[in-house]
């Protein structure tokens, strides 16, 4: 019997994720659906997020390198498996969108990207809340990179929707 850690099973597993019927019915739905060109986010950084700083960080807070490791592994795969799609289906044109190496980025240099703030949200006291559970917000949202414990704020997005557009929209063509 082979013993795996989380990191040795992900990388044991296939390259491609079209060896299971869930992914190959997404597709091809898809596809039968009339979809050529479709572009593909990869996972963001998600041991930076700060409910994932809360829960794994240790006492500073430090991003979960082991998550930012799964995330990376996941997201090379994933864009061996676009590569693959491009190839499988024709006529279609499907794209890789990094959606990791740009919000690191921003979270380990906010004030590069105007930001004060990239270890908390804005809402509620910025480690473990999301959504409906925040009762307060932050005075002033543009000084932070997270909105609650898991997502960006608008700004954020702004720079990251901004850079795919600059970087892809010509693949998508």
């Amino acid at each position: 019997m082979r013993v795996f850690n989380l990191i040795s099973y992900f990388l044991h597993l296939p390259i491609t994720l079209t060896n299971t019927n869930f992914m190959n019915e997404i597709q091809q739905n898809l596809y039968n659906l009339g979809a050529r060109r479709i572009g593909v986010f990869g996972i963001p950084p998600i041991g930076c997020l700060p409910s994932q700083r809360t829960l794994k960080g240790g006492t500073l807070r430090e991003c979960a390198e082991k998550n930012n490791e799964l995330a990376a592994l996941f997201n090379t795969k994933l864009s061996m498996e676009i590569n693959y799609l491009n190839h499988y289906l024709p006529s279609a044109r499907m794209v890789y969108i990094d959606g990791y190496y740009l919000p690191l980025d921003i979270i380990q240099n906010p004030t590069k990207y105007g930001f004060d703030v990239s270890t908390v949200g804005c809402c509620g006291t910025g480690t473990i809340e999301v959504a409906f559970l925040c009762k307060y917000t932050c005075t002033n949202v543009s000084e932070y990179v997270f909105w609650d414990s898991f997502h960006f704020t608008e700004n954020a997005y702004r720079i990251i929707v901004h850079d795919f557009l600059s970087k892809n929209m010509n693949l998508m063509m």
